[in-house]
């Protein structure tokens, strides 16, 4: 079933990064979704379904992806964060206004937490919670040797973890579309590197996956180094992209971590 066009957001440069699948202006609360590695912002339709419309869920577009094919891809996580997070702030969703919670997946767990780091140091309240989903901890780091690095490797990785439609991967003409959004996201991730004090002060909600073989147990309790807030780890059946066979249980889980943080009824799944 195809995916629902995206609501236009405001202003030029937000229309390049920011989508909406299922706009809930009166929601209390917005969701800002980070993709993954390789991936792209129709990721989140289901989850911005499932939340609807008692939360705003809003997704970045990565450059280098999709219709932003011919926009070069960002091969740096920070300035990825810096520029994800102007757009937030032209759009919005900077921290000012109506709370907000970021959401990201594996590389976008990255992301979310340097931007939620940029909106608590450039004013607004930052966001209500932070959720880490399928990412080690940001102090975290394997060795060389459990890094991707040339175009077999990371085809091979994608292919391992499942996250791909397995047609793109055999396709050698989809394949090429596609690997140079994937080689500049695993360079930001490799080359990626925080504190091992870095931290925020929105609580922090780590999502994981009991068979993920990129964030054992102890890397996802490492998450609670990075918050001076409240913390919690959910736990679910599969492996690196468990969100796909758990889709109700994520946003269940979603809903139900707002509701508590914020202390009030305002998100339901």
């Amino acid at each position: 079933m195809p995916f629902p066009n995206p609501a236009p957001a405001s202003s030029p440069v937000s229309q390049q990064w920011i989508r909406r699948y299922h706009p809930a202006p009166d929601a209390q609360v917005g969701l800002v979704c980070f993709p993954h590695a390789g991936g792209s912002a129709p990721y989140y339709a289901p989850l911005s379904a499932a939340l609807a419309p008692s939360v705003d869920v809003t997704v970045v577009q990565y450059p280098g992806r999709q219709e932003r094919h011919q926009a070069p891809p960002v091969d740096d996580v920070h300035e990825l964060a810096r520029q994800s997070h102007e757009a937030l702030v032209e759009a919005g969703l900077g921290g000012a206004g109506r709370p907000v919670a970021l959401f990201g997946h594996s590389m976008g767990a990255l992301v979310a937490f340097e931007v939620a780091r940029l909106m608590e140091r450039h004013g607004g309240s930052g966001p209500v919670a932070l959720f880490a989903s399928g990412r080690r901890a940001p102090g975290r780091v394997r060795t060389e040797a459990d890094v991707p690095r040339d175009d077999a490797s990371i085809v091979a990785d994608i292919r391992s973890l499942g996250g791909t439609d397995s047609r793109i991967l055999a396709d050698p003409e989809l394949l090429g579309m596609v690997l140079p959004a994937l080689r500049s996201d695993y360079r930001a991730v490799a080359s990626y590197r925080a504190d091992a004090d870095a931290r925020i002060g929105a609580p922090v909600v780590v999502l994981v996956g009991d068979a993920d073989p990129h964030t054992t147990r102890e890397e996802a309790h490492a998450w609670h180094g990075h918050t001076a807030g409240a913390f919690e780890v959910h736990t679910f059946s599969g492996g690196h992209f468990y969100l796909e066979g758990q889709k109700e249980a994520v946003s269940t889980t979603v809903a139900q971590a707002l509701r508590r943080l914020r202390g009030d009824g305002a998100a339901g799944a």
